[in-house]
């Protein structure tokens, strides 16, 4: 049986050095995929550090592996953008999923209750949070009660 791996990333919509994290996330990912068996990251769609994930997991499946991890966004409810590019989409990302326990909460609700979701499902949390506010905050916050490991990029 295949052992997985789940790591969630979580951070703050805008990022200070971009490129900085980007190289700093690609040795992350590319660590895990020769350590691991199988690795799904899950991410989001909310911001600069999301867009930062995506980049470096497409770099190391691109450049180094593919064949033993998933990029898998996690939406919390049906956006607009997704359902006019649903096929781009699903050309970018490995999967797309829509978070179950969110999709009939209030929008801002929502995803707050997809962050925890993704830490619920985690062996590890990777995160980039410079303050402690937000909503990033309060699921690193949670994955911290939970026992998760933390990895905070911004430190």
């Amino acid at each position: 049986m295949l052992s997985m791996y789940t790591v969630a990333f979580l951070g703050h919509r805008q990022i200070d050095d971009p490129l900085r994290l980007e190289e700093r996330l690609e040795a992350l990912i590319r660590d895990l995929v020769r350590e691991k068996e199988y690795v799904n990251f899950l991410v989001g769609r909310n911001g600069e550090f999301d867009q930062c994930v995506a980049s470096a997991v497409r770099r190391v499946h691109k450049n180094y592996r593919d064949d033993n991890s998933a990029l898998v966004l996690v939406l919390p409810y049906l956006t607009a953008e997704y359902r006019k590019n649903e096929n781009a989409f699903h050309r970018y990302y490995t999967g797309v999923e829509l978070s179950q326990a969110a999709v009939d909460a209030h929008p801002r609700a929502a995803i707050r209750i997809r962050n925890r979701e993704m830490v619920d499902r985690a062996d590890l949390v990777i995160c980039y949070l410079q303050k402690e506010q937000g909503g990033a905050w309060q699921a690193v916050k949670y994955a911290g009660q939970q026992g998760k490991p933390i990895l905070n990029l911004a430190e």
